[in-house]
């Protein structure tokens, strides 16, 4: 099976795709006059403002269920994967990534806000929706509806379990090794499968507004807690830190492991973290209640910059500044050797053992607790993600309990995914990942080719903004966009 996904993996994540990302993230930097630096400041009120209804979340909270997406395993173990596979040039690939990503997150964001739908007493949105509405090939966002529902539903928890479970193993130890019917496992990884299971079938079987109540407190506490240890330990080496700076950005362009090799990992793992282009973001960016969709399109973009340039890069750090790292090269050669040859590089090991080394006896099980809350809300919002996707596919496809199917398929795969190698879970994701980016990139640009609905929403706001309205207002018809039926209707009311 391995041997398979590595087939599947080389043909999505071909050269192709990943300057198909880059060049994505450029082009709406440049149609968007680079939003993600002139509108900063306005990122931050917004983020901080905002208020919640009966049929949606603040933008507080859609921001909190897109970070929880957002902010996960590919912060720790991704990280350190960039690294050990693409040298440490890969990271600032991953920069490179994010702050040219955000203006597609805005874009993305905005769009989904745009074409937005109340359903069932909820907004509901995303590329499936818009991508319907604007190029009117139904076909093509069905296509997108299933990819995601196979991505979020089935291939990518597994990521995320499988990282609680390699730390968590790592931190306590194995325990007895049980002989089960699908290979011999260790209790503790049995253990916390069961765990996570339990504890995620209580949370999904309560619906989206128990999901952002949850993540909405979980979240930024991870995060906090995580920065806090993180720049501690860069504090104890400050003096290393510009060393560091040098070494990521002189490997970049002249790496060790090969140009190609720094790009293409920065560039997977960059989006598999942030999701800039991946079109997950949007589907919580639509359930926001907001005045104006391009305030919730601004919000998203600065996720970007609080999933990669912040949490990202203090993995970074400090797995560089410890030196608790390998470098792949061909083979099973070595690069960099640091650590021992059998640690690999897709586990949160090496995360694990940098915090170790400057905190003994509290960097593993430390580590092992905040990967388990990053994780865990990614893990609820790929099941948001997916059962939105499936509330679209019911209103072509009658499928009486398609969601309690969902709920179920997700609950067993991410339990076979706590147990399973490190390898064939990150695969597995890669596949999932590297499908909806190359599905929703394309449909951006085409949505961008047949009317810039993104582009004349941002116009709109800045107008707004430069006239100083205390209330703003979206009317999609005076500005050309047609479809926005939520808007219209919202317009009409008033």
């Amino acid at each position: 099976m391995q041997s398979v996904v590595d087939f599947l993996n080389g043909i999505i994540w071909s050269p192709a795709l990943i300057y198909l990302c880059l060049a994505a993230g450029l082009f709406y930097s440049i149609q968007t006059r680079f939003v993600q630096v002139r509108l900063f400041r306005e990122m931050w009120r917004l983020l901080l403002s905002g208020k919640k209804s009966e049929h949606g979340i603040s933008s507080f909270q859609a921001l909190a269920v897109s970070l929880s997406g957002r902010v996960g395993t590919g912060n720790i173990a991704g990280v350190a994967a960039a690294i050990g596979f693409g040298g440490p040039g890969a990271v600032f690939w991953m920069w490179v990534v994010a702050f040219l990503g955000a203006a597609t997150a805005y874009t993305e964001s905005t769009l989904a806000q745009i074409y937005k739908e109340v359903d069932d007493g909820q907004y509901r949105g995303g590329p499936a929706y818009y991508i319907e509405k604007v190029t009117g090939q139904k076909w093509y966002a069905i296509i997108f509806a299933l990819a995601t529902i196979a991505a979020c539903g089935l291939l990518l928890p597994g990521i995320q379990s499988n990282s609680i479970g390699n730390a968590v193993e790592l931190a306590f130890g194995s325990g007895e090794m049980i002989d089960t019917g699908i290979g011999i496992i260790s209790a503790t990884k049995i253990a916390t499968a069961a765990g996570i299971v339990l504890l995620l079938g209580f949370i999904i079987f309560g619906g989206v507004k128990r999901i952002a109540s949850f993540t909405q407190y979980v979240v930024p506490f991870m995060a906090l807690a995580y920065m806090i240890i993180a720049c501690v330990i860069i504090a104890l080496h400050i003096t290393e830190l510009p060393g560091i700076f040098a070494m990521i950005i002189g490997d970049a362009f002249t790496p060790m492991a090969g140009f190609g090799a720094a790009i293409g990992w920065g560039v997977k793992r960059g989006v598999y973290s942030n999701e800039a282009g991946q079109g997950t973001g949007p589907h919580a960016a639509a359930a926001a209640e907001v005045e104006h969709p391009a305030q919730q399109g601004l919000v998203q973009a600065f996720s970007v910059y609080i999933d990669t340039l912040f949490v990202c890069s203090a993995t970074a750090f400090v797995i560089l500044i410890t030196g608790a790292y390998n470098v792949h090269g061909a083979g099973e050669t070595f690069l960099v050797q640091n650590v021992a040859a059998d640690i690999a590089a897709n586990s949160p090991a090496f995360t694990q053992m940098a915090v170790e080394k400057v905190l003994p006896g509290v960097g593993k099980p430390f580590i092992a607790l905040a990967l388990f809350f990053f994780s865990f809300t990614t893990i609820l919002a790929y099941y948001y993600i997916a059962e939105t996707n499936v509330a679209y596919i019911r209103r072509t496809l009658k499928m009486p309990n398609f969601t309690f199917i969902l709920k179920l398929a997700l609950m067993i795969a991410t339990f076979y995914g706590t147990i399973k190698t490190a390898n064939l879970a990150w695969g597995l994701g890669d596949v999932g990942v590297g499908l909806m980016a190359w599905l929703n990139i394309v449909g951006l640009l085409i949505i961008f080719f047949m009317g810039r609905p993104a582009l004349k929403a941002l116009k709109d706001y800045e107008a707004q903004r430069k006239e100083k309205k205390e209330v703003y207002t979206f009317d999609p018809l005076k500005l050309g966009i047609k479809k926005a039926t939520f808007w219209e209707d919202k317009i009409k009311n008033k």
